[in-house]
C-alpha cells in the first residue's frame, strides 16, 4: 500500500534520543534529519507538508522562502513555541501546534531533585568520599557542607501551569509551604496568590515555570534578586532568558543569595566560555545541568505519541493543540 502524499520532515530527531520514529516513517513519507543548522533549514523544508521541530527555529525569512510554500503545519515537539514566528506563520496560513503537559511529571521531579540537592548537598558529599575526605575524618561523619530540612520552608512558584502545580504537589509532600505569585499585569490578585515582589521577599526557594515572553524576559534581575533573602535559592527549569545571567552570577559571587540550580541557560548548547558555564566551575553555590529536566524516557515517548496525534488530527481537518488560528 502506498503512503499518503503528506511529506513530513523531522528537523532535529536527535533530541528524542533513542526512541524510534517508525510510527511516522511507516505511515507517511518522512525524512528524518538528526540535526539541522540554521543555514540548512530552508532547503530541508523544500516540498514538506509538515515540519516537526523541537528547537530548530522557523522565522519570517523561512516562511517567506519559496522552498517553504508547501508547508501547512509546524508540529512543535515541545510545549514552548518561542522558536516559531507565529505572526509570520499566520500570515502564510501555516498552522502551528504544540504538546502541552507531556513533561510535567519529568520536569517537576527534576525540579525537586535540584531543590533536594541545594538543600542536602548529596552529590557534594558523594564527591567528598571519592576525594578521600570521609576517610580522613576524625569522627564517623562529614559535616563539610551545610544541609537543611525542607519541611516548613517556603517554596515560591512563578508560573502555575501543569508543571508548577505538579511541583507544588510534590513539594507539599516534603512539608513545604507553597507560595504562588500573581500573574504579571493582573489588575486584581486571585485568591491564594501573592504579589511577585512579596513572593521574592518571603520564599526560601523560588522555582521558575513560566513561559518566556516579553514580560518575563530577565524576570530575575538585579532588582528582583535584591528582594530575595540571603539564604534563599533559585531554581530554573523553564527558559534561560528568564534570568539576567550576569546579575545572577554577581549575586552568587557576593553570596547575596545562597545558591541557584539551572537546567536552562541563554545559549544551548553553550560555548566553553559561556559565563554560566565558567561560573559553575568556579562557584560552589551554582549547579548547572544540561537542559535535561524534560527528558525522562516516559516523557519523550508521550511527546512523540502526541506529535503523531497532532499530525493525524490536522490531516483530518480537526486540528488540536493549535497555538495559531
Amino acid at each position: 500500500m502506498s503512503k499518503p502524499q503528506t511529506r513530513i520532515v523531522f528537523l532535529d530527531a536527535a533530541t528524542y534520543g533513542d526512541l524510534s520514529l517508525t510510527a511516522f516513517t511507516d505511515t507517511w513519507n518522512s525524512t528524518v534529519y538528526q540535526v539541522t543548522a540554521p543555514a540548512e533549514t530552508i532547503q530541508r523544508l523544500a516540498g514538506a507538508t509538515v515540519a516537526v521541530t523541537n528547537k530548530v527555529a522557523i522565522d519570517k525569512l523561512i516562511f517567506d522562502a519559496p522552498e517553504a510554500r508547501a508547508l501547512q503545519l509546524i508540529a512543535v515537539a515541545a510545549t514552548g513555541t518561542d522558536i516559531i514566528d507565529k505572526d509570520a506563520a499566520a500570515k502564510r496560513g501555516v498552522k502551528v501546534c504544540n504538546v502541552p503537559g507531556y513533561a510535567s511529571q519529568s520536569v517537576a521531579q527534576f525540579t525537586l531533585a535540584l531543590i533536594l540537592e541545594l538543600a542536602s548537598r548529596a552529590s557534594s558529599y558523594a564527591a567528598a568520599v571519592k576525594d578521600g575526605e570521609w576517610q580522613k575524618s576524625r569522627v564517623f561523619a562529614l559535616l563539610t557542607f551545610p544541609n537543611m530540612e525542607l519541611a516548613g520552608k517556603k517554596l515560591g512558584i512563578i508560573g502555575y501551569g501543569n508543571i508548577g502545580k505538579t511541583v507544588a504537589k510534590m513539594a507539599a509532600g516534603f512539608g513545604m509551604e507553597i507560595l504562588v505569585c500573581a500573574r504579571p499585569g493582573e489588575a486584581a490578585i486571585a485568591a491564594a496568590r501573592i504579589p511577585l515582589a512579596e513572593l521574592f521577599r518571603q520564599a526560601d526557594f523560588i522555582s521558575l515555570h513560566c513561559p518566556l515572553t516579553p514580560d518575563t524576559k530577565n524576570l530575575i534581575n538585579l532588582q528582583t534578586l535584591a528582594l530575595m533573602k540571603p539564604g534563599a535559592f533559585l531554581i530554573n527549569t523553564a527558559r534561560g532568558a528568564l534570568i539576567d545571567e550576569p546579575a545572577l552570577i554577581e549575586a552568587l559571587r557576593a553570596k547575596r543569595i545562597a545558591g541557584a540550580a539551572l537546567d536552562v541557560i541563554s545559549q544551548e548548547p553553550p560555548p566553553g566560555d559561556h559565563p554560566i558555564v565558567v561560573a559553575a566551575k568556579q562557584l560552589d553555590n551554582l549547579i548547572v545541568t544540561p537542559h535535561t529536566a524534560w527528558s525522562s524516557s516516559e516523557a519523550r515517548q508521550r511527546l512523540l505519541v502526541e506529535v503523531k496525534a497532532n499530525i493525524e488530527a490536522f490531516l483530518r481537518a480537526e486540528p488540536r493543540n493549535l497555538v495559531t488560528q
